[in-house]
């Protein structure tokens, strides 16, 4: 059931399909095929999302009028739930820019594919992910693979802090190129979750997490 948002007006089909109650879980929005243009689509589907600055730059740029200066921010949000979300924006103010990327990261939300992929774990957790997964931004490649359930996540600081917005307890994690460019870093994260997501699961192992969250089709 969607849950209602005071004065919002959808300009949106997804939107108004939301609203109207026809779509009622994130799920079926990001199966509509219908592009996600409002961050209340999000409000009304999921409700309040964790978020994590992960960096903040002062950029500056030349104009006919001098030099202009605004502040970059780079912002992921998660349910910690297996819904994540990765922006970067720009404004004049910092607090600008943070609520410019919280919102621009609801409009690039993916369901992750989470799972216990690793050999070591019985199946059907929701602990791991369930392949390896590889994303690539700018020189850095960023490598997840799963784990077995209480290892943590083997990961640094941004890289972590992403996988655990997305609901991701258990991960082997490896990074190339220029890993100190934190936007480089996490946007290659997320990719490789969106990677992941995006990959086609087998038949059985859709059916044992079903069966292991208790949604087992009759």
């Amino acid at each position: 059931m969607s849950r209602n948002n005071d004065g919002w007006e959808p300009r949106t089909r997804l939107g108004r399909k939301v609203q109207d109650g026809e779509v009622s879980s994130m799920d079926q929005a990001l199966a509509s095929g219908l592009p996600l243009k409002e961050p209340e689509i999000v409000d009304q589907l999921l409700g309040s999302m964790d978020d994590e600055v992960l960096d903040i730059n002062m950029v500056q740029r030349m104009t006919d009028s001098g030099r202009r200066v605004k502040f970059r921010c780079v912002c992921a949000i998660g349910n910690r739930d297996g819904y994540l979300g990765y922006a970067e924006a720009r404004d004049d103010q910092v607090g600008g820019a943070i609520q410019k990327a919280i919102e621009v990261a609801k409009l690039n939300i993916i369901r992750v594919d989470r799972g216990s992929g690793s050999w070591e774990d019985s199946a059907g957790g929701v602990n791991s992910l369930t392949r390896t997964a590889t994303g690539k931004a700018g020189s850095v490649t960023v490598e997840i693979r799963p784990a077995p359930q209480g290892l943590g996540l083997a990961a640094a600081e941004t890289v972590r802090n992403i996988l655990e917005l997305a609901g991701v307890q258990d991960a082997w994690t490896s990074s190339d190129g220029n890993t100190r460019t934190t936007v480089n870093l996490a946007k290659a994260t997320y990719n490789a979750l969106r990677n992941a997501s995006q990959a086609r699961t087998p038949d059985r192992a859709r059916r044992v997490q079903r069966e292991a969250s208790g949604e087992e089709a009759r």
